[in-house]
């Protein structure tokens, strides 16, 4: 008997080990909220004992892909943010919006490549909840209605408000910072201001010879996307409604900003020469509140980037460009 009660206890620990987790087990808050007729979760990241303070709200937009905010697996949390967010949790509550219709925490696990989280693994599709609202004014219009329920909670300061992002999460900030009057300070990260497929040209032309003519095949495929700005396809790449709308120019919403900007980029990620081009035309435009670093040799993601294309993962970088965020925002 001694010895049947012995396993009984062994398998309940065991499933209670590796039962699914909720985001307080790591210290989060989650935040269940609306938009339209929508479920949106929100995690928010605060000092530890310092969770009912008013502070002012770091918004962080996420990138691309439709990943879980939370991940973990059995030996623990992974990175939720790319960087080390303890030295902006003295100032502000982070607060993180998942993506529509993909849970807010998972067992990485339970998740597909580059941990996206998979309707069908196989075929690499995210469900349709997901791919009918992944475009910029969806992701827009949800996070302004987000921020403005969120201010009417008391630990919340509504006198500053941060908004950051980083690759697509840029692109949604910046839309933001250009309707949103009540966004004070802009992080503008790995963006383009001209556009996804600008992007997406610049680096099939480096990949293209005479018998891979690249380019060609990018720009036609944008001559379809543009007749048909609207369609939605299920078949697990980018919607030609998602690179539409991800590749309208934010340049001038950029420009017309008159709140503090800070533009970071890589200079061998493929849009430098585009982030170059806007900075000799913000200095032309006597553009003074718009504050530019960027970072020689390292890529999109900030590792180092040979000449020849070989990206260094062993040399983490964010936790720099973070801090250089910080000294801005000390300034």
């Amino acid at each position: 008997m001694n010895h049947l009660i012995f396993i009984a206890m062994f398998l309940l620990s065991k499933t209670f080990a590796f039962a699914q987790k909720i985001p307080e087990d790591f210290g989060y808050r989650h935040i269940k909220m609306k938009y339209l007729d929508d479920p949106v979760d929100i995690i928010v990241i605060s000092k530890p004992g310092e969770e009912k303070i008013s502070k002012p709200l770091f918004l962080f937009c996420q990138g691309s892909m439709p990943q879980p905010v939370v991940k973990y697996d059995e030996t623990g949390l992974y990175g939720t943010l790319p960087f080390d967010e303890t030295p902006f949790l003295d100032e502000f509550h982070i607060v993180i919006i998942g993506k529509p219709f993909i849970p807010i925490i998972s067992n990485v696990n339970k998740l597909g490549r580059e941990y996206m989280f998979l309707k069908d693994n196989e075929k690499e599709i995210p469900p349709k909840g997901y791919i009918d609202r992944n475009y910029l004014d969806y992701y827009v219009f949800r996070n302004n209605s987000i921020l403005k329920q969120l201010f009417k909670e008391r630990w919340v300061k509504i006198n500053q408000l941060l908004v950051a992002g980083h690759s697509e999460g840029s692109t949604i900030a910046v839309k933001m910072a250009s309707i949103n009057k009540k966004i004070t300070h802009l992080i503008y990260s790995g963006g383009n201001p001209y556009g996804r497929i600008s992007t997406i040209l610049e680096q099939t032309r480096s990949e293209e010879n005479d018998s891979l003519p690249r380019g060609e095949k990018v720009i036609n495929r944008w001559k379809d996307i543009v007749q048909n700005s609207n369609q939605i396809q299920y078949d697990g790449g980018d919607t030609f409604k998602a690179t539409y709308s991800f590749s309208l120019p934010q340049r001038d919403n950029l420009m017309d900003l008159k709140i503090p900007v800070l533009v970071t980029y890589g200079t061998h990620d493929w849009s430098v020469s585009l982030n170059d081009l806007f900075q000799i035309e913000a200095i032309r435009e006597r553009k003074r509140n718009i504050t530019f670093k960027s970072y020689v040799g390292l890529e999109h993601n900030y590792f180092p980037k040979s000449i020849n294309g070989i990206v260094n993962e062993e040399i983490y970088n964010w936790d720099k460009v973070a801090g250089d965020w910080m000294e801005w925002l000390n300034q």
